[in-house]
């Protein structure tokens, strides 16, 4: 009789087992299937993407005498100092000094790092610390110009709905953009050094070497570029202004990853490192204010 209830009692936690396992199982369809459902829904209500709607907006007005060439005043506001430079006077020491610390496997990818995402999610798993990034140059790019509200989102949902869309569109982006993939990524950080914020209400990289070094981008030295490339993980604290200290300790993890991709050698490097750089830095502010009598009647007008 014992043998027979043993028998019961065995089948019975068989059958819960296997009902538990069931439950476990169908919970996991369900969870997988509204997990589908939410993200085409997040993905039907993104933006339409094209290569106009990447461009920065915002630029500095310049006033010019009636000759064409002579600057009588240039007007800037809050969101909108900016300069628009193309890629062939942007130095390649510029362009690769923001991929290598930024997004290390742009030219490879197809706009979203796959690796990156996976390293960034094993890093928060066991430290538990969620703040590395993941996010490449496409998806900073759309995150700004496509959707420049994102300092406004309240909750967790509003930021993860952003994010899936930004990565959505940054695929769609350089999938289908009508150009080369060669021509699209010329495109990506053209427009991505246009519109960076590097701090002190400068926007890009043209207004950024003239805010910083009194100097066309184009004449940029490794250097010079590696500082501005420290400044936009956070451009308030890493400005080489008021974040000396800090833009310092960046600018040499900027340049030992340039050195480990290939784009310097290591007497660049040390070159590099061994230049005063942060003498060089003004701490003036360089917008011209339009207080030329001659003109200054013209420009109040205009105004």
């Amino acid at each position: 009789i014992t043998s027979k209830s043993g028998m019961r009692k065995k089948k019975i936690g068989v059958r819960l087992f296997k009902g538990f396992l069931l439950t476990i199982l169908a919970l996991c369809i369900i969870g997988c299937i509204g997990g589908v459902v939410i993200i085409k829904r997040v993905i039907d209500n993104a933006p339409e993407i094209t290569p106009e709607s990447i461009k920065p907006q915002g630029y500095t007005s310049t006033v010019l005498a009636d000759d064409g060439a002579t600057q009588t005043a240039t007007f800037v506001m809050a969101g909108a100092n900016r300069v628009y430079v193309t890629i062939d006077e942007i130095p390649k020491n510029l362009q690769n000094a923001f991929i290598a610390i930024e997004d290390s496997r742009f030219y490879e990818h197809n706009g979203i790092d796959l690796q990156g995402i996976l390293r960034a999610g094993l890093v928060g798993i066991t430290s538990g610390d969620f703040s590395e990034g993941a996010s490449t140059l496409t998806q900073q790019l759309i995150k700004n110009n496509v959707f420049p509200n994102f300092t406004n989102e309240k909750t967790f949902f509003d930021s993860l709905e952003r994010k899936l869309q930004e990565q959505y569109l940054a695929v769609q982006l350089e999938k289908n953009s009508g150009m080369s993939k060669e021509d699209t990524k010329k495109l990506i950080i053209t427009n991505y050094l246009n519109t960076i914020n590097l701090g002190n209400n400068t926007l890009g990289v043209k207004v950024a070497a003239k805010r910083y070094f009194n100097k066309d981008v184009s004449d940029l030295t490794l250097s010079e570029c590696t500082v501005l490339a420290s400044i936009t993980k956070n451009p308030s604290r890493l400005n080489p202004i008021s974040g000396r200290e800090n833009n310092a300790e960046r600018r040499r993890i900027v340049l030992q990853y340039m050195y480990e991709q290939g784009y310097i050698t290591k007497a660049q490097q040390e070159e590099a490192l061994a230049d005063d750089v942060y003498d060089r830095i003004q701490n003036v502010d360089t917008a011209a204010k339009g207080t030329n009598s001659h003109y200054s009647y013209f420009t109040d007008e205009l105004i």
